[in-house]
């Protein structure tokens, strides 16, 4: 049996796939990553990867085109509240720019079934049955039903989606489950990391995507860090000069081999690093934003597995809550189980095949 896995060439898409896509190897699967840009990169995993996404295709400019062509969406987008406006335009062209490569590869390949995430709609194009993997705490089907209705490609309605949400912060209809494991590929993680501090350790980290004000919450953190009893670590900052004594930084680590370290975590809101930390069972304060980045940030605050903040609001006392307060260890824990409960990315392998039957 053959699995063409395909993602957006972004590596928070397709990170969140990886897991399920060695656990189909691991069972005997023939396996293909078809993506492109920096998401190549999960080729360091064994798996064979296929660019199949132009050269000439760049997020920057295509957003920018979308935000003057339609300003009243794109501020709704910058306040988090535009839903999937914006992002069914920007996807929907990533994906026609993605269609013809990957029928290309797919005409001589012939895979048996499709395992997409949600915005790369361009898998449910190939005339061949395909699977939605979710990969945040929207529906994955209404995300790729809207990126596939702006698209040139005829996008067909998938078999099934695998929903990796925890239901108590997030649950859609239909599909199946399927336990969310975080993964962020392979680095050197330095031995002080990789066990417990003297004090309360609060990782610090910034989206893999760029974009306007990414360090603001960082920088926030670090103004604030010096009255408050712990330790921070800042991932990959844009600045290591002038740091109070109790934080340090470092560069790329794969952040789910650390988080079982830590006792808190501040970052961005996207998807892999917020579901990530819910499986470490580790209490988050996420800063709202663009995109998901609010539904994110409002739906772990809803479940009381974690706070909110913009930059200007994160003070001492607010990060020593992020630590201290046992409501949020508690809530934390709960949704950790909760996710621990789905099926694995094995089990879900193992049966597989009645995706094509």
């Amino acid at each position: 049996m053959r699995v063409l896995v395909v993602a957006a060439p972004l590596l928070g898409h397709v990170f969140p796939l990886m897991p399920l896509a060695l656990r189909l190897r691991e069972a005997g699967r023939e396996v293909v990553v078809a993506t492109g840009g920096e998401a190549l990169r999960v080729g360091e995993s064994g798996l064979r990867v296929e660019d199949v996404v132009p050269s000439s295709v760049r997020f920057g400019p295509i957003a920018v085109r979308i935000m003057l062509a339609h300003p009243l969406v794109a501020k709704r987008e910058m306040r988090g509240s535009g839903r999937l406006d914006f992002v069914s335009r920007l996807f929907s062209r990533v994906g026609d720019a993605m269609t013809g490569p990957l029928r290309e590869f797919a005409e001589g390949w012939r895979p048996d079934v499709v395992v997409h995430e949600p915005l790369a709609a361009a898998g449910s194009a190939l005339g061949v049955p395909s699977v939605v993997h979710d990969v945040s705490l929207f529906d994955g089907l209404e995300l790729t039903a809207a990126v596939g209705a702006r698209m040139k490609a005829g996008v067909r309605s998938p078999t099934t989606v695998l929903r990796t949400a925890p239901p108590s912060l997030a649950e859609f209809p239909g599909g199946e489950r399927v336990r969310f494991v975080p993964y962020s590929g392979d680095g050197e993680v330095p031995p002080w990391l990789a066990e417990p501090s003297g004090k309360p350790r609060i990782l610090v980290s910034r989206s893999t995507a760029p974009g306007p004000g990414s360090g603001r919450m960082m920088a926030a953190v670090v103004r604030a860090a010096e009255r408050v009893d712990a330790e921070f670590v800042l991932v990959r900052p844009d600045r290591t000069d002038g740091l109070p004594g109790n934080v340090r930084a470092v560069g790329w680590v794969p952040i789910p081999r650390v988080l079982p370290f830590c006792d808190g975590i501040v970052h961005h809101g996207g998807a892999g690093t917020l579901l990530g930390a819910l499986a470490a069972g580790v209490p988050q304060l996420v800063e709202p934003g663009p995109g998901d980045r609010t539904v994110h940030a409002d739906a772990i605050t809803r479940r009381g597995a974690g706070l909110k903040a913009e930059p200007r609001e994160v003070t001492p006392d607010l990060l020593t809550r992020l630590i201290e307060d046992s409501r949020l260890q508690r809530a934390a824990g709960e949704v950790r189980a909760e996710i621990a409960s789905a099926p694995s990315p094995a089990e879900v392998a193992e049966r597989s095949e009645s995706w094509v039957n």
